[in-house]
């Protein structure tokens, strides 16, 4: 068996090898860059060593450095963990040269699978089905529009070393193509150190579906289910759930043989994923393989009780499965929420920073947390903003969509941007629990952006009420001077104003039995709880059900997060809420002739000069963070009068790039 472990990787993943390594009694290694010198991974592995600068390039995708650390470690397996090195069959053969053991499968199946343009040629001869599209490698722009026009709008261009959404485009017209295939170049470029792009008929409304596939090195391949991943944002997952709400036993066969038939192809000898667009009409198209661990593994786990992490392990070390197809069973439902560091108010905007509190929902049933980082962390422009990973597991999809509703309500994090609300308007949104999905889910249901979630009564009634226990807890305690042997007797005031962002209720309250009642509009409800003044989670019960809500100071009241909505909430006197209503309001100052840096980032390009007039849509620049390029264009028509910007320069968040007349 293996004895130590090297992970060619960071983050959550890192933990999560050295989770089950640990488990085995093996011993592991952590390599850190610059930007990881305190990261979780590094605290939790056996030995540490250091490679290199905070920029992938120099550090993380450097076959040398991971070399020399494996010489300087003596570890005797290598596992790569998903992107970086993972699907690098030099890496793989590298380590095969010096008798180092590769976590993951064989080269050939690495070289075969690792080409999106070769792979489906492969898929195509084993049987499996495929997209329609061009296979050949594309030269330039013009290429790109002519071939993607033969094919027929709309298409999809793709890096050929492509994965995790890097390096794909949909297009629409000629424009598209042409600018698709220069951004998924140039994102190809940066992330995989590949300038190959391919075109495929994009396939309208579909479900995205993927096999997870096991194998070993004696020849035996079995299929673990499905994991069903249409919500997506930019082709990249947001929301992961096994199994498929689509799927039949029968479809489920069949998808399953075909992914097993293409590993069996290629000798696949490791945990793999055959990834699949499923129209509709139930009819299916073999996408990629991805010759490595999926970050939504969680799911397939939890539903098959199948340690994946494990099972490479123990591939990798020539053992032969113990399971056989028959030994697979489905049991229950998992679903997995992505928590990134992103703006979902902002156009979903990457967010960089310190983690200043961090408060896991740790203790709700059925709840997993993947994650590479602990209060105090940092999140860099440099790698993948993704942050956790939160899974819920119950016996069925309902029961595990609200227990995920209730983590995410329970997810406290400050310090940067996150997507938590978004994750929680999705649980609520009728279509995501009815099944009805499909990678378009996020644009159409939100064309506009989110803005935050639309509360239905219910959930701002809750609102009300934790509003007003909070603020008489605040006002008992504000009323106790320190050091006293009891605290004076506090009035539990029954008449009360309550504004939730601009939206008054006048509320009755009152002591109850068992915790307080509140009144207003014909409502009752009964809120119990044990919630103490500097709490950021207000736990309890109303009318008997379990909630939690995040709740944060202001400078005048209180904001409180729930169910995908973050609300300004008030708690007056009704003579204080009478005088109140004469204050002024602040203005916001006027943005709109400039254009601000959305995120902190690197200048790609300045496509306009100062003079120059521009028309609504037009590109004006190109922002790169977290390895995704971001196009930022006209919102208006108008002349430039200003640019501040210029490729190579580093903008902070709302820097102004250019301002117009």
């Amino acid at each position: 068996m293996i004895k130590k472990i090297l992970i060619a990787n960071r983050g959550e993943i890192a933990c999560r090898v050295i989770k089950t390594a640990r488990q085995m009694g093996i011993k592991t290694v952590a390599v850190y860059s610059e930007a990881d010198r305190d990261a979780l991974h590094v605290k939790m592995a056996d030995e540490t060593v250091f490679i290199g600068p905070a920029a992938a390039a120099e550090s993380y995708l450097v076959i040398d450095k991971i070399l020399a650390a494996i010489e300087e470690t003596g570890a005797d397996a290598v596992h790569p963990g998903y992107g970086f090195l993972s699907e690098n069959s030099t890496f793989a053969n590298a380590l095969k040269e010096k008798g180092v053991a590769f976590i993951g499968p064989n080269v050939r199946a690495i070289e075969a699978m690792g080409d999106k343009i070769e792979s489906k040629k492969l898929a195509s001869d084993a049987g499996v089905s495929t997209v329609p599209g061009y296979m050949g490698v594309i030269k330039d722009e013009a290429e790109a529009v002519n071939i993607a026009s033969d094919i027929g709008y709309p298409v999809m261009l793709k890096a050929s070393a492509g994965g995790g959404g890097k390096g794909m485009r949909i297009a629409y017209n000629d424009e598209e193509a042409a600018e698709g295939f220069t951004s998924a170049t140039n994102e190809a470029i940066s992330s995989f150190g590949d300038d190959r792009v391919f075109v495929e008929k994009f396939i309208e409304d579909p479900r995205h579906i993927e096999i997870q596939v096991l194998g070993d090195k004696h020849g035996n391949v079995i299929y673990l289910g499905e994991r069903e991943c249409s919500i997506q944002r930019r082709h990249q997952k947001v929301i992961e759930e096994a199994p498929s709400p689509f799927l039949t036993e029968e479809l489920r066969k069949q998808m399953g043989e075909q992914a097993v038939a293409l590993a069996q192809a290629v000798d696949y000898d490791s945990a793999g994923t055959v990834e699949m667009i499923v129209d509709p009409k139930g009819g299916f198209y073999f996408l990629e393989m991805n010759t490595r661990l999926q970050v939504e593994h969680p799911v397939t786990e939890l539903i098959t009780g199948v340690d994946l992490v494990e099972q490479m392990i123990r591939s990798a070390a020539g053992e032969e499965l113990s399971l056989s197809q028959d030994d697979i069973t489905l049991t229950g439902w998992a679903v997995e929420s992505r928590i990134y560091a992103e703006d979902p108010l902002r156009n979903f905007l990457p967010s960089i920073g310190r983690i200043e509190r961090y408060i896991p929902p740790t203790d709700i049933e059925g709840v997993r947390i993947d994650t590479g980082i602990e209060e105090g962390s940092e999140i860099s422009i440099f790698y993948d903003p993704m942050i956790a990973k939160l899974c819920t597991y119950a016996l069925t999809r309902d029961e595990a969509i609200a227990q995920m509703s209730l983590a995410l309500d329970a997810y406290y994090l400050r310090g940067i941007s996150h997507n938590v609300n978004f994750l929680s308007a999705v649980m609520a949104h009728p279509r995501f629990q009815s099944g009805n999905l499909s990678t378009n889910f996020i644009a159409e249901e939100y064309p506009d952006g989110f803005e935050g979630a639309d509360l239905p009564q219910a959930s701002l009634d809750t609102l009300v009420a934790v509003a007003l226990v909070a603020n008489e807890c605040e006002q008992a305690r504000a009323a106790t001077i320190s050091g006293q042997v009891s605290a004076p007797d506090f009035s539990l005031r029954e008449d009360w104003i309550v504004t939730l962002d601009g939206e008054v209720y006048e509320v009755g309250y009152k002591e109850a039995t068992a915790g307080r009642d509140v009144f207003f509009d014909g409502r009752f409800l009964n809120i119990q709880t044990n919630w103490t003044p500097g709490n950021p989670l207000f736990s309890g019960l109303i009318n008997g059900e379990p909630f939690t809500v995040e709740i944060d100071k202001t400078d005048s009241g209180l904001r409180l997060a729930y169910d995908g909505a973050s609300l300004e909430a008030l708690v007056q006197t009704p003579r204080l809420a009478e005088l109140a209503a004469y204050m002024p309001e602040k203005i916001a100052p006027d943005t709109s002739k400039m254009l601000l840096c959305p995120m902190p980032g690197l200048i790609v390009s300045v496509a306009v000069e100062e003079g120059e007039e521009v028309f609504a849509g037009q590109a004006l620049a190109v922002v790169e963070a977290m390895k995704m390029e971001n196009i930022l264009r006209a919102e208006k028509d108008a002349v430039v009068s200003k640019v501040l910007a210029a490729p190579g320069d580093s903008f902070a968040v709302d820097q102004v790039i250019m301002e117009f007349e």
